[in-house]
């Protein structure tokens, strides 16, 4: 898969996305990047220790409730530090957000990829503004709410209906990275259900991310603050490895390539 100026395996490596939250109120790291210089610090810091693409995002929207900002604020926020990352790196960059207009701005500004918490179901616009791009995507499951009759055969259906969205629109199926949204609309045994489970994406025929980096499950299961979770968090991302994740997205950057690294050699073996 092509993003950015590079070519991506889909299968048979496990890839880091490094976050880069330019908010102030992340629930991992609000307000530590939200200034450009800080921003630009972290960003060189992420790909000098082995990530593959950075993903921006100006609005949080961490599990458990979140203040909705403007399409305008959003892109004050991000459009000015893609655009600032793409004169100064030659990493691919993604866009985090869920907005058809952000999304047009990020793109603007150089986004190679559109990364959307809601798998085109909130925003109508957003398929449409992601196949005239052209550009790749990672589309997530979440849902408004937790009512599931079968959990894991709910995910792979909502999943499905995504992908039904993408395809009207045009976007080709090869460009799509689907990622199964722990922490969104999911309990503490469902989220360790769908990460147990990855392989029931598999029938969709796409390349999966995991995003699990700090997150309650990791917080719930080693009774742990967010700052505190890193061990749990490297562990799922062996467990990424193992099943054939394509990537893997995470804070600490270093710690999580290095564990790849060692899976990696492990299973090649």
């Amino acid at each position: 898969m092509r993003i950015g100026n590079r070519d991506f395996q889909t299968s048979g490596h496990t890839y880091v996305m490094g976050i880069l939250n330019v908010t102030p109120d992340s629930f991992s790291d609000g307000g530590r990047w939200n200034h450009m210089d800080d921003a630009l610090f972290h960003a060189q810091r992420m790909i000098e220790e082995g990530a593959d693409i950075l993903d921006i995002g100006g609005e949080s929207t961490r599990p458990g409730g979140y203040t909705r900002i403007s399409d305008e604020e959003e892109i004050s926020r991000v459009a000015p530090v893609i655009e600032a990352l793409k004169k100064r790196f030659d990493s691919p960059i993604s866009g985090d957000t869920y907005k058809s207009g952000v999304a047009s701005a990020a793109i603007a500004a150089g986004a190679d990829l559109i990364n959307d918490i809601w798998g085109l179901k909130a925003d109508k616009k957003m398929a449409e503004v992601i196949a005239k791009a052209k550009l790749p995507s990672c589309l997530m499951h979440n849902r408004e709410t937790m009512d599931y009759n079968n959990f894991l055969e709910d995910v792979v259906s909502d999943l499905q209906e995504t992908l039904n969205i993408a395809k009207k629109a045009g976007i080709s199926k090869d460009t799509i990275i689907l990622d199964p949204g722990v922490g969104f609309a999911k309990n503490y045994e469902q989220n360790l259900a769908i990460t147990n489970h990855l392989e029931v994406l598999d029938t969709l025929g796409c390349p999966v991310l995991l995003g699990t980096s700090r997150k309650s499950m990791i917080g719930l299961t080693l009774d742990l603050p967010s700052d505190q979770r890193e061990e749990g968090t490297m562990v799922t991302t062996v467990w990424a490895v193992q099943k054939g994740c394509m990537f893997v997205r995470v804070h600490n950057v270093q710690a999580n390539v290095r564990a790849i690294k060692m899976a990696e050699a492990l299973l090649k073996n």
